[in-house]
């Protein structure tokens, strides 16, 4: 919160690790796309559903007036049902719009994951239907991402996911731009007021 202080907020991504990697893996891109256009980052590694819902309830973020607010939340739930991973995704948008009045929401897909995949496709399934098209737009980046095999020099073979860091869990710079490139056209059209 001390980096926010006095700064300008017409974006603000919230999160967990995937939103936390962008001053990372994602640097290049942010420091080029979001960073000029007053973007700020409230992701916190491991951070589960109700870690952000006691961050947006508790910590002091009321002089922010963002535009838009970037959402991905979900992944660190994998202990929970999808329903339950759905029912937490809802309750933060819900403090999302109650912490910032007007506020647009592009709320993004849970990617690829190793820990749990099935787990978080299914609960894809449930949150995509939170989007209304006014107030919450859906951002799916599955099918940006799919499965890919590799075989290394050894002759052992991998398969992840295009766009995402060895670790199977995390987007690679390459992951960072794919959701830059998907989410550009609907982020400019929301911040112009669309």
């Amino acid at each position: 919160l001390a980096s926010f202080k006095d700064r300008p907020c017409d974006i603000i991504f919230i999160g967990a690790s995937n939103i936390a990697g962008w001053t990372r893996a994602g640097k290049a891109v942010w420091d080029q796309t979001y960073a000029p256009r007053h973007a700020l980052n409230f992701g916190v590694e491991g951070d589960k559903t109700q870690n952000v819902l006691w961050r947006l309830n508790n910590m002091d973020i009321q002089n922010l007036k963002p535009k838009v607010a970037v959402i991905q939340i979900g992944a660190n739930n994998i202990a929970n049902s999808s329903h339950e991973i759905a029912d937490g995704v809802k309750a933060v948008l819900a403090n999302t719009q109650a912490a910032f009045p007007g506020v647009k929401i592009i709320l993004v897909s849970l990617m690829p994951n190793e820990r749990g995949n099935s787990t978080l496709m299914q609960a894809n399934s449930i949150i995509r239907n939170y989007a209304d098209s006014s107030t919450i737009y859906y951002l799916d980046l599955v099918p940006l991402m799919p499965p890919v095999t590799t075989t290394t020099p050894d002759g052992k073979t991998d398969t992840n996911w295009k766009g995402m860091s060895k670790d199977h869990l995390h987007p690679d710079a390459s992951g960072y731009q794919i959701w830059a490139d998907a989410m550009e056209p609907l982020l400019s059209k929301l911040l112009a007021g669309g």
